[in-house]
């Protein structure tokens, strides 16, 4: 099979055959994608069905503490989380350029299976297929998701309320730091990894405690600032952070301080941002600490009726700024 793409791999014939069999099939083997159908068929448990997409083209593929497989596996994951559903299965397109290298394949794959495997899904089926040498980058990835929504839960970002109060499930900035520092060849004196996760367990766990979660969001490209203008604008209702309640590891502090960076607006993959009334949410505060990936949550805010669609920042120095959404791009292809 050689040690790199060709496009040969991309033809149907043995070369496909053979990619598809002998490099997919070893990582993401399961009765439904080993029939090798035009289709998948599920059995998915009653209820509403929730469905995402999304496309992967971060830069580098590979990254402190995560790749491109494990990426995209998170983050349709995540998505399905943030309205509450239980993901049930995945579809994985592989777009792969022409010399990319094998072993760099059997290691995304080797990540897909991993991170699949830890959120509970299957990868249901997927497609290939080959471009020419400089009509990518190495490799991009689709994925699709599907789960079901329980009966008794409606998250929206439509949906908080004046006199919610705002969770979120630990510090902000890992991820786009952590791509830029590899990106840019930037060693910082203590290593930043990406926070890439899947919270779907996390998400079990508080609606566990209750189903009267009102809103959710991943903050992903935008970072936070941005996730949380989303939700006061669609909601209708003015939300009010304190600064110094968010947290920000010390090394990611000190990389947007040398960079220019507000970490406000960078990007996060394996955290959320959550809304619900003020009398449930100690109880799902700790629910989120005692779930992996959850131990640095803190309660950050409220939401009001006053400043309707604006998010207020009660900053660290006692003063008060309006918190508004990213303008233009602060890092290109970090997801």
């Amino acid at each position: 099979m050689g040690d790199v793409i060709s496009l040969a791999h991309g033809s149907g014939g043995e070369a496909s055959r053979k990619l598809v069999e002998e490099i997919v099939g070893k990582y993401l083997k399961n009765d439904i994608i080993d029939s090798l159908d035009d289709s998948a068929v599920l059995n998915l448990p009653a209820g509403r069905v929730a469905f995402t997409t999304d496309s992967y083209v971060v830069d580098p593929v590979f990254f402190p503490g995560g790749d491109i497989g494990s990426l995209a596996v998170n983050g349709t994951v995540n998505d399905l989380a943030m309205v509450g559903a239980v993901p049930a299965a995945i579809t994985l397109g592989l777009i792969l350029e022409e010399g990319l290298a094998l072993a760099d394949l059997h290691r995304i794959l080797e990540s897909v299976k991993r991170v699949s495997d830890e959120a509970g899904v299957i990868v249901a089926g997927g497609d290939t297929k080959v471009v020419e040498r400089g009509s990518a980058d190495r490799i991009f990835v689709n994925t699709s998701g599907v789960g079901t929504v329980p009966e008794g839960i409606d998250i929206s970002s439509s949906n908080a309320k004046p006199g919610d109060v705002v969770i979120l499930s630990g510090s902000i900035g890992d991820h786009g730091i952590a791509v830029l520092s590899k990106r840019e060849g930037i060693d910082f004196e203590t290593g930043i990894e990406s926070d890439t996760a899947p919270l779907n367990g996390m998400v079990a766990a508080m609606l566990g405690v209750t189903p009267s979660i009102h809103a959710m969001r991943d903050p992903t490209r935008g970072g936070l600032a941005t996730s949380l203008n989303e939700i006061a604008h669609k909601s209708g209702v003015g939300i009010v952070i304190d600064e110094a309640d968010v947290p920000v590891k010390p090394e990611v502090m000190q990389a947007c301080e040398m960079l220019g960076f507000d970490p406000f607006y960078v990007a996060n993959e394996g955290k959320l941002v959550a809304f619900m009334p003020r009398a449930k949410a100690d109880a799902v505060l700790q629910a989120i600490k005692s779930a992996a990936y959850g131990q640095d949550a803190a309660i950050i805010g409220e939401v009001t009726a006053d400043n309707p669609r604006m998010v207020v920042l009660d900053t660290a120095v006692g003063g008060r700024r309006i918190l508004s959404p990213l303008s233009g791009e602060l890092l290109p292809r970090i997801c």
